[in-house]
This record gives structure tokens, sequence and C-alpha cells, in this order.
């Protein structure tokens, strides 16, 4: 690990006033450390913001909740009203590694991890995420893991969050403090980018700008909803594929659907044409293979990874269903 200096932030003042280009802000440091550990993030200060005041989940003006940013995964989870009006949100964050690191991981840290491509954390090897210009090792090496949606010549890694495949499913915001004192909200699906030919950027965060919050809109699939992880053992593992359902049903009709792919993109991909497609239909079998048909059908799979189309329609019908029979 390389030298850095430490600066333990009081207010949001502070924190942002101590922002420089190669500086980060630490929060449970579960991913930014063990990358600082094999020498991939090289900050020359990092500010820790855990004794900031955004450790609340709070209702907002929309009849939803709002989660503060330094709030742990483990306390948001398993928080009354996440899992009582969230209960997809609660369930995809569950499932995310493992109790000791959903303990220490915060919210607005979980938005910001980093691919898992082994390129990507092999220092030896070519990344234009980690080092732009060194060219893709993944383009054509060892990819049965990457991207079939929404990648280019410059990575084709994937994004490994289980959160923010709900978040992306729900419609969340996500709130912004600049450095300037003024703030901002961007819509979740517009937080993280794709990586065109900047691929080292993951996200559209502006230059020391700092997450202060999530915000979720009314609750809609508190009674139809599923989180779909497949892996490749039960703990310790990231999506291969996932999948996040929600269904609003009225006398036997879906009248709303929130749908979004983990483990296919190089941010949490949105269904919005089987969204679409799934309001006022029936949620039966047929409906729901046809929704899978649309969501996979501009999938670009490489030879080695052309089992995702084919396990993602899978997915998509399992965890549709299985949001539809699960009621409570």
């Amino acid at each position: 690990m390389r030298p850095f200096t430490y600066t333990s932030a009081i207010n949001k003042e502070q924190a942002l006033k101590a922002t420089t280009k190669t500086s980060h802000y630490l929060a449970g440091g579960t991913n930014l450390v063990d990358l600082m550990k094999e020498d991939v993030e090289r900050p020359d200060q990092l500010i820790d913001v855990n004794k900031l005041e955004y450790k609340k989940i709070t209702k907002n003006d929309n009849g939803g909740l709002s989660l503060g940013a330094m709030l742990s995964n483990s306390e948001t989870a398993n928080h009354p009203d996440i899992r009582k009006q969230y209960p997809l949100l609660s369930m995809a964050m569950l499932s995310a590694a493992t109790a000791q690191i959903r303990n220490m991981a915060s919210n607005g840290g979980n938005l910001l991890q980093r691919t898992r491509c082994p390129y990507f954390f092999e220092t030896s090897m070519p990344c234009n995420k980690r080092q732009p210009g060194s060219g893709c090792g993944a383009l054509n090496g060892m990819n049965s893991l990457h991207a079939i949606f929404g990648y280019s010549d410059s990575c084709i890694a994937t994004n490994p969050s289980d959160m923010c495949v709900a978040l992306a499913a729900l419609g969340a915001k996500v709130e912004l403090e600049q450095p300037g004192g003024s703030s901002r909200m961007i819509e979740f699906t517009d937080f993280h980018r794709l990586p065109g030919d900047k691929p080292e950027k993951d996200t559209n965060l502006e230059e020391g700008e700092l997450i202060t919050g999530i915000h979720l809109s009314e609750p809609v699939f508190a009674d139809h909803y599923y989180y779909l992880k497949i892996r490749e053992r039960s703990s310790y593992a990231f999506a291969l594929i996932s999948v996040a359902a929600g269904l609003q049903v009225k006398s036997g009709t879906i009248t709303k659907a929130g749908l979004a792919m983990g483990g296919v993109a190089h941010k949490p991909w949105k269904l919005y044409g089987s969204e679409e497609f799934l309001k006022g239909k029936k949620p039966n079998q047929s409906n729901f293979e046809e929704a899978a048909e649309i969501a996979m059908k501009d999938a670009k799979p490489f030879e080695a990874n052309k089992w995702k189309v084919d396990m993602g329609k899978k997915a998509i019908v399992r965890a549709l269903t299985q949001a539809f029979e699960r009621e409570v």
C-alpha cells in the first residue's frame, strides 16, 4: 500500500473542502482498502466520512423513504420499514457478500464498488479501467464472466453490486452534495455509466461530490417481488447473473413492473422494454417468457459467455414467477 494522508471529517463542509483530484472518501472501506492493498487504487488522501450525519432512514416528500449514505448495508436491509415496504431491496442486500462485510459496508460505498474483472485486479495485465490506454485484457482473453450489453472495445467488465440492481428496478434517486455548497439529485439509472472510451470512470459523479442519500419513491412492489442471484457458491461469491423483479398486480393484471439485471453490463441493466411489455398483461408463464425474450434480444455475447443469454432468459422467467407467487 502506498503512503497517503488521512482526514477525519466531522461535517459535510469539512469533507467537501478537503477533497482533491487524488482523494477518496472513506466509509466502510470494504472495497477501497482492498484495492489500495493490491495497488489498484492509489489515492494520496483518504477523507473519513463516518462521523457525518447521514446514518438514518427517513420519510421523504415522494411518499417513500430516504436512506442515509453512511448507514451500513446490514442496518438498511434489516430495518423494519425497508423489510416491510421495500422487501426487494432487503432481499438483494442480504444476498450480498457476508454478514461481516454487510456490517461494515456503507450504502454510499456500495454504489461505488469497482468491477471484479480479474484484469482490473491484476496490475501486470492491461486494463483501460485501471490504466487508461493500456488496452482491455479481457476483450480477447478470459471473458466468460463479462458483459453482454453496453460494453465497448475499451472495457467489457461488469458491475458487481446486488443492492444497485434492486435500486434500478425500484427507480431510486441519488442525492449528492457538491464542493461549492449546492446539491443535486440524479436518477439511479443515470448514476452509473457505460464504458465508452472512458472506462476508468464508473459513474457520473462530478469531482469532489459526496453521496449523502438514496431516495426511494412510494412502495409499489411490497407484495410481489424476488431477487434471484445465480452464483458459483452460496456465499462469498458475486453474481454470474442476477435479476431484481417487482410486480404490482391488481385484479389479475400487471399494472407496473420493475426489472433489472446484474452481471451483464458495466452498470445495473434496466429492462425497460420488458417492463413496458408486462404492463396490462396477465402474470403468466407465456408473458414472462416473452418479457425474457425482449430483455435479451439485443445481447451481444462473446464466444465464452454465450451461456449468459440462455441463462438470462431463464433467470428472468424464474424471478418473475417467484415474484408473482411470493405474495405476503
